[in-house]
């Protein structure tokens, strides 16, 4: 099963898994950038996918490329979809420099997440504003989650690319209550990927020049039991160097805990989850009530892995790799 940033609602109505990810052309047999969805009772035997939403320039759509990190929430009865989508030829102002003063060469261009709505898990799912994205479009960002605060109030919290802040940042919008496609407001600071101080812990020393910019990717918020809200995030982890001095490594699952219990934190940034080029993982709960951790590996050709996990107070620890569900490897 091809995926890159597996999402699963669990739907007790039906008693089926719906996991969703990036279309696959060569998988769901149709052509185009969007959303497709497996189905299965059990988590180990899946159906085809079937595609929900295409991203189409004669629907109006701002940008057509990209499809990345879809997700589904239900809200208000109706279920909505969350895509990252990018236009390459709509650029936006590049940062000058890096933190050590290095120009930066990589364009920008327009990305960010769009909202979608169905009444159905299967959709058709239409955009509910194909003329922009939900964030701010000035802004160059990625991988838009839902979130509800405990007022009620829905937020989308999003991952704002290095490529435009240097340092990549974790940010939230609070959304309209009537459509959740209309951010109110101005974006809320969360926390930076340099905030995990563990990043560099193994970084050979002379070389900071050479140092990868911070990237902040795939948040997912969830409630503890006993009430810690934790945002699931990954990054990428440089941990060697070869002899021309280049850095190694891979994507990293970790997390981070609002040391308030609130949206605005402050974050504590904890240790990585996974690492072996996993990463923009979520959790949700089996039928059976087991708390399950859903990531993709390898970045490239990427896969679905399972984890069986649990909370203690607010630490977050992998109990089980399910190796009877996703085939191993």
């Amino acid at each position: 099963m091809p995926l890159h940033d597996p999402f699963v609602v669990a739907d007790e109505e039906t008693r089926t898994y719906h996991l969703y990810t990036s279309n696959e052309p060569s998988v769901s047999g149709v052509d185009g950038v969007g959303t497709m969805v497996y189905r299965s009772r059990d988590l180990r035997d899946w159906a085809p996918p079937v595609v929900v939403f295409l991203a189409s320039a004669q629907d109006g759509m701002w940008a057509t490329q990209g499809g990345w990190a879809p997700e589904v929430h239900r809200w208000r009865g109706r279920y909505h979809l969350f895509t990252t989508l990018h236009d390459e030829a709509r650029r936006l102002p590049v940062p000058p420099s890096d933190r050590w003063g290095t120009p930066f060469q990589v364009p920008n261009h327009a990305r960010g997440t769009i909202t979608a709505v169905s009444d159905s898990l299967l959709g058709p799912f239409t955009a509910l504003a194909p003329e922009r994205p939900t964030p701010p479009r000035q802004l160059m960002t990625l991988d838009g989650t839902l979130y509800v605060d405990p007022a009620g109030l829905p937020w989308m919290v999003y991952a704002h690319e290095w490529l435009q802040t240097i340092d990549g940042t974790m940010e939230a919008v609070r959304l309209d209550p009537d459509d959740l496609s209309r951010a109110v407001g101005d974006p809320v600071y969360l926390f930076k990927g340099s905030d995990a101080t563990w990043l560099g812990e193994q970084i050979p020393a002379g070389v900071p020049h050479q140092l990868p910019p911070y990237i902040t990717d795939g948040p997912q918020l969830y409630r503890s039991p006993d009430g810690h809200l934790v945002l699931l995030w990954s990054t990428y982890e440089k941990d060697t160097a070869g002899p021309d001095g280049s850095l190694g490594g891979g994507y990293v699952q970790t997390y981070a805990v609002s040391d308030s219990g609130a949206l605005h934190g402050p974050w504590s940034q904890r240790r990585p989850l996974l690492r072996e080029d996993s990463g923009h993982g979520m959790l949700f709960s089996t039928f059976e009530g087991e708390l399950t951790l859903i990531v993709h590996r390898p970045f490239e050709n990427a896969r679905g892995k399972l984890y069986a996990v649990e909370f203690a107070g607010d630490e977050l620890r992998l109990v089980a790799r399910r190796e009877d569900l996703d085939g191993g490897g």
